[in-house]
C-alpha cells in the first residue's frame, strides 16, 4: 500500500461524529501524526451539539465541539469523511461541491438515483465511494471479481454477511458491493443478477443472506458451489477500529487527488474495481 507523503497537517471535517463509526474515528486519530480532526459534524438535532469530542469518546478535552455547521467545518478542513446517514448524503455532496473539498463517503444505504449526484460531484471534487473501508475487504472484492471471472459458470455464487443486531440495512453495502463485484466478474448486470436467498432462482443469478445478532462487528461470505466442490472467500472483522484506520488513510490518500471519482481499489493500487 502507498500512501503519499505530507509534509504537513491533513485536517479532516468529520461528518457523523456521533456514530459508532465516527466515535471510532474519534478514537483511532491519534495514531495519525499528519492528521488533524479539525470539524466534529452532527446532525442539527443531536443531543451532543456543543459537547467537546473528547467526551464522546470517554476521554479529556480536545477543544473541538460537536457543531451542526457543516459550511464552516468544511471551510477549515482538507479532506471530508462522511459517515452519516443516507438521508443527509445529498446535501454533504453539495457541501462538498460548494467549498470544492474532497470527499470520502462512507455511509451507505443510499438508492441507485444518486449515482447521478455522485458523478456530478466526481467532476468537480476528488470523491471516494467506499461501502467499505477496511484492507482485508477491498481485497475480498478483487478476489471476488477475479474467481468469479475463473470458475465456470455451473458455480452458483452466494453472498452470506452477518452483523450487529443495530445495523440498519436489509443488506450491507459490503454484501451489495461483493454481489456487484461477483456479477462484474461473471459479466452480468448486477441488478438483473441479484436475488434474496430462499428465493428460487435461474442460472447466474447472485444469491444473499443476511443475519443480524448481538454485537457482530461484520463478517462476510462468498461462496462458489460447484459440483462436488466449494469454495469460500471470508472475510471477518473482529475490531471496527480497522475500518477507522482504513478510512483515516485513504483520506489521507484522497486529499491531494484531482477531482474524479475514487474507489479504495485505487488507493490500494488495484487496476480494477470500485
Amino acid at each position: 500500500m502507498s500512501v503519499a507523503v505530507h509534509t504537513s497537517l491533513t485536517r479532516v471535517a468529520l461528518i457523523g461524529v456521533t456514530g459508532r463509526m465516527g466515535q471510532a474515528l474519534l478514537r483511532a486519530a491519534p495514531a495519525f501524526p499528519q492528521l488533524l480532526i479539525t470539524g466534529a459534524v452532527a446532525s442539527p438535532d443531536s443531543l451532543a451539539l456543543g459537547r467537546d469530542v473528547g467526551e464522546l469518546i470517554g476521554g479529556g478535552r480536545t477543544n473541538l465541539v460537536v457543531t451542526s455547521d457543516l459550511a464552516a467545518a468544511l471551510a477549515h478542513a482538507d479532506v471530508a469523511l462522511d459517515f452519516s446517514t443516507a438521508a443527509a448524503t445529498a446535501a454533504t455532496l453539495r457541501a462538498c461541491r460548494a467549498a470544492r473539498k474532497p470527499l470520502l463517503l462512507g455511509t451507505t444505504g443510499q438508492g441507485e438515483d444518486l449515482g447521478a449526484s455522485l458523478e456530478e460531484a466526481a467532476r468537480e471534487i476528488a470523491l471516494l465511494v467506499a461501502a467499505n473501508t477496511s484492507v482485508g475487504v477491498t481485497l475480498l472484492l478483487e478476489l471476488t471479481r477475479r474467481a468469479a471471472a475463473a470458475l465456470p459458470a455451473s458455480f452458483d455464487i452466494d453472498v452470506l454477511e452477518l452483523h450487529h443486531r443495530g445495523k440498519r440495512e436489509a443488506l450491507s453495502g459490503t454484501a451489495i458491493a461483493l454481489g456487484r463485484a461477483a456479477a462484474e466478474g461473471r459479466g452480468m448486470s448486477p441488478v438483473a443478477a441479484w436475488r434474496p436467498a430462499g428465493e428460487m432462482r435461474g442460472a447466474g443469478e447472485i444469491g444473499f443472506a443476511a443475519v443480524r445478532a448481538g454485537d457482530l462487528v461484520g463478517e462476510h461470505t462468498v461462496l462458489f458451489c460447484g459440483a462436488g466442490e466449494q469454495l469460500l472467500l471470508t472475510h471477518r472483522a473482529t475490531d471496527r477500529a480497522i475500518f477507522a484506520r482504513g478510512a483515516l488513510s485513504a483520506a489521507l490518500w484522497l486529499a491531494p487527488r484531482p477531482p474524479g471519482r475514487y474507489g479504495m481499489s485505487e488507493f490500494l493500487g488495484f487496476k480494477t474495481g470500485t
